[in-house]
């Protein structure tokens, strides 16, 4: 079916018409059609498309405010990589992005633009590992926070190359699982690490059989030296099964073992 259409793309102060033929080519749909609002958002997005000074304000906006929604999740929760950490990484990431464009397209320069940009993605590696540490019990943290600094820079790429809704999508989605999948990862069952301190190293044997017997899913134990650094007194890590709501009390059951100065959950 040939559609035949009467509509002037570079005119948007006159209504346009474009006739729909339906079987009988003598007899058509006339739908008028209001070109001086789509025409502003035409004319408007492709500006913000183009490489200019709007644009690259508007970009660079962009991705501070996407950064930065992120961030601010990231540093509510107490995390090293914070506000101004994301708004930096988003910011450079897209201005980054933006210069790849600008040396190929304003200077006439042969290349691919997206060299420079890629040596963000393996560049944020260096800043994401800072994040991550790895304590005296070998517990790891900050993985989240460095995937979510890597997932900030790709947003800023994003931004910086015009993907807008592209990246809104995923601020969207790295705060919907920063926010809302860690009350998920609470909820559920996972082994949890406990420092208690004995008073007496000969009470290690009775203190793991009384732990064996109170909590049947603790699996594993660790004898370190005493936190508190008093002569005779020794550390002992538990791993034990629980839920979240339930390791206060675990706790409390803990220090209710005789020769248990203290227990806290790690």
């Amino acid at each position: 079916m040939n559609f035949g259409a009467l509509v002037s793309y570079g005119d948007f102060s006159e209504s346009s018409y474009f006739s729909l033929p339906d079987g009988d080519n003598s007899v058509g749909k006339r739908y008028t059609v209001n070109k001086e609002k789509r025409g502003w958002v035409m004319i408007q997005f492709g500006i913000l498309s183009e490489l200019n000074e709007l644009s690259v304000l508007f970009r660079l906006l962009l991705a501070m405010i996407l950064g930065g929604s992120i961030g601010f999740e990231r540093g509510r929760h107490g995390r090293a990589a914070g506000l101004r950490t994301h708004v930096l990484v988003a910011v450079g990431a897209a201005m980054t992005s933006i210069i790849g464009e600008y040396i190929v397209t304003n200077l006439n320069v042969g290349g691919d633009p997206t060299r420079i940009a890629s040596g963000v993605v393996s560049g944020i590696g260096f800043l994401g590992a800072g994040m991550i540490l790895v304590k005296n019990n070998s517990r790891v943290t900050g993985l989240t926070t460095a995937a979510a600094l890597w997932a900030t820079s790709t947003l800023g790429l994003a931004v910086g190359a015009g993907l807008y809704i592209g990246a809104v999508i995923e601020a969207a989605i790295i705060i919907l699982a920063t926010t809302f999948l860690t009350l998920c990862e609470v909820n559920q069952k996972k082994d949890a690490r406990f420092y208690v301190e004995i008073t007496e190293v000969s009470s290690v044997n009775d203190v793991a059989d009384a732990i064996r017997r109170s909590f049947p899913k603790s699996h594993s134990f660790e004898i370190v030296p005493a936190k508190s650094g008093t002569q005779g007194n020794v550390g002992l890590y538990a791993n034990i099964t629980a839920e979240h709501e339930d390791r206060s009390r675990i706790i409390a059951e803990l220090k209710a073992i005789p020769h248990v100065l203290l227990a806290i959950d790690e």
